[in-house]
């Protein structure tokens, strides 16, 4: 008898959305959606998805403090599931909540691990500072808690590694969607989980976005977690389908694909979904607006502006062979044929810009990121993997920056050109300027010693990673010993001053706990592989190594520390088989205007309520940032 592969996927059923869909006739046919979730098995082809759900890469714990209970955890191998696609949808069944936290978190880690090419981590544990060893600690689960909070939010904990869901009663009228009273799960809502996901899983990828040296750090985190949600709506190709229809072909009209967490919105008294990138406030601004999720909404802004342009020069031509022509469309239904074809090319655009968004992570710089230097990664990186761009989605990108004022500063020209980033020269005669091809990059890369393999344990992955790390820094470390040109060469300093007890107490946790008490000069934050398949089929492999720095920074306002360091891209064996670095990304620690800049933001929001927001005044809120972020329902 020939033998039964092991499937690649478990299908789940889940809400599309969340369950304000099932309360219209309109929405009703498009409330569930079934989803195909990686099939977690051993090499045999067992499954090995535990009761919880608890997986290789998330753990579900459905503990109610609130109500003082715990709910049994849903087994998704029973047979009976297995027969069904899961529990069918329901806002009064645990177990369905558990099992819809499991589907959408699993599928949004797919998403990364596609355009990343390589398995997300989570953000390990940072070992204290007078810990015997340097080595991070591997967190293998991130913990979902259905029903944690019994509030009008969800958050990513970095502290719990852990994402906390809320539920309320709703505050609407009798009348509406979600009748007042009646209870809300931010668990059952598609956007939030995405939301906070993403959050967790930009982390892992970047820890030092948590520090808020600048207006944009923590905005981008949001936005960037919201334009992942947002895109997440495209991947349910019969609810595209049923909007398109509706919105007789044009994507900027499909209000409903558009806005985020609808029924957490209305019930929370905010008149229609949580934000809305279909209806955008046309006064907020880059130059004046300084609230988190207001400014971070300029980028998702920023974002789905270029994707309704690609969409529509994606389809011009279908809009045109159906009209004969003219491009406008006759009153009335369309054509099924033409929806079919319409769904098609909105989908596929879709899968591509949030692809472009995640691997431009790789190109960031390791610290106090802003849009202008993210524009820059989603350009480079784009240019780098794509060869053709046929429908012109790096000039849609250029175009809705440009529009909401997000170009980088100091552009000598606005073009793709100028926005992509530099590589270094092939050759300098100044020692302190890094080049393609520096005299110590040869033998760093054969340290790193980079297994390109995809099917390695996630705890190989990162024990391998960490010793990397571990083994760069001390190359590093012996090589600026020997020539100090070369921290130059890295954007950091040689030496740092050293730092006591009192300053200590007057920083921030997290930064208080980051890293040896003065004694490293510098860290090698991360050493990460990437390999990826090109549109023409080649197979693109670089090394990204994050190398930080940070620099005591006693001031009239609370101390802090000054963080910078480079985020370099290397091709481990260009045409000549030598490595080679494509990309230097610096945050200079010698940048006295960066300093500058950083304490008068400082300075003021500690005058104002954004001290809260981006530092907070207690150990707590230095622990939690995303939780401080929602506090008011932001989810």
């Amino acid at each position: 008898m020939a033998e039964t592969p092991t499937p690649a996927w478990r299908k789940l059923r889940i809400f599309a959305l969340d369950p304000s869909l099932g309360s219209s006739l309109r929405t009703f046919e498009s409330r569930m959606a079934t989803v195909p979730v990686r099939y977690e098995c051993d090499p045999k082809g067992v499954s090995t998805l535990r009761v919880g759900p608890v997986g290789e890469y998330l753990e579900v714990v459905d503990i109610d403090p609130a109500s003082n209970r715990f709910y049994a955890p849903v087994n998704l191998d029973d047979p009976r599931l297995l027969v069904q696609d899961g529990l069918e949808p329901s806002e009064g069944n645990p177990q369905f909540h558990q099992q819809m936290v499991y589907a959408v978190a699993m599928r949004t880690i797919e998403v990364f691990e596609e355009a990343l090419g390589r398995k997300v981590l989570w953000a390990p544990t940072v070992p204290a500072p007078n810990a015997p060893n340097k080595e991070m600690i591997y967190v293998p689960r991130l913990r979902l808690f259905p029903h944690a909070l019994r509030t009008k939010n969800a958050y990513y904990s970095p502290d719990r590694r852990a994402i906390l869901f809320g539920y309320f009663p709703s505050e609407a009228a009798r009348n509406a969607a979600t009748p007042g009273g009646t209870m809300v799960f931010s668990c059952l809502s598609g956007d939030i989980i995405a939301h906070e996901m993403t959050h967790a899983l930009l982390d892992g990828a970047a820890r030092g976005y948590r520090a808020g040296s600048n207006p944009d750090v923590l905005a981008f985190h949001e936005g960037f977690a919201d334009i992942v949600a947002l895109f997440q709506h495209y991947r349910y190709r019969d609810l595209v389908h049923s909007e398109i229809a509706q919105a007789k072909g044009t994507v900027s009209a499909t209000n409903l694909l558009g806005g985020l967490a609808k029924q957490f919105g209305e019930a929370a008294q905010r008149g229609g979904p949580l934000r809305d990138y279909a209806k955008f406030d046309e006064t907020i601004s880059y130059r004046k607006t300084m609230g988190v999720h207001a400014r971070g909404s300029l980028l998702v802004k920023a974002i789905y502006d270029a994707f309704t342009a690609i969409v529509e020069r994606r389809t011009a031509g279908l809009i045109g062979l159906a009209t004969g022509g003219s491009g406008i469309l006759k009153p009335g239904a369309l054509h099924p044929d033409l929806v079919e074809k319409l769904t098609d090319e909105t989908c596929r655009a879709a899968r591509h810009v949030m692809r472009m968004c995640i691997r431009a992570i790789d190109y960031c710089p390791p610290v106090d990121i802003d849009f202008g230097s993210y524009l820059r990664a989603l350009m480079t990186a784009d240019l780098t993997q794509v060869d053709e761009d046929r429908f012109n989605y790096r000039t849609a990108f250029l175009e809705s920056f440009r529009k909401l004022d997000l170009l980088p500063e100091n552009l000598r020209t606005v073009s793709l050109e100028t926005l992509k980033l530099p590589m270094p020269p092939k050759n300098d005669p100044d020692p302190n300027i890094l080049t393609r091809t520096p005299s110590w990059l040869a033998e760093a890369v054969r340290i790193l010693r980079i297994k390109w393999r995809k099917d390695l344990p996630r705890q190989k992955v990162f024990a391998d990673g960490e010793q990397r790390r571990l083994d760069l820094h001390r190359f590093l470390k012996a090589e600026i010993s020997k020539k100090p040109e070369i921290a130059k060469q890295l954007g950091i300093n040689a030496r740092t001053p050293k730092y006591d007890d009192d300053f200590v107490k007057n920083v921030a946790w997290e930064q208080a706990n980051a890293g040896d008490k003065g004694a490293t000069c510098f860290q090698v934050a991360s050493v990460r592989a990437a390999q990826r398949v090109k549109p023409n089929g080649s197979i693109s492999e670089e090394i990204i190594v994050v190398i930080t720095q940070r620099h005591p920074f006693p001031s009239d306002m609370p101390a802090f520390f000054f963080l910078g360091g480079v985020t370099l891209v290397i091709d481990p064996h260009n045409a000549t088989n030598k490595p080679e670095i494509l990309h230097a990304i610096y945050r200079r620690m010698d940048d006295s205007a960066r300093q500058e800049r950083e304490c008068d933001f400082r300075n003021a929001a500690s005058a104002s309520d954004l001290r809260a927001v981006y530092f907070g005044n207690t150990e707590l809120e230095a622990r939690e940032p995303f939780a401080i972020v929602h506090r008011h329902g932001d989810a």
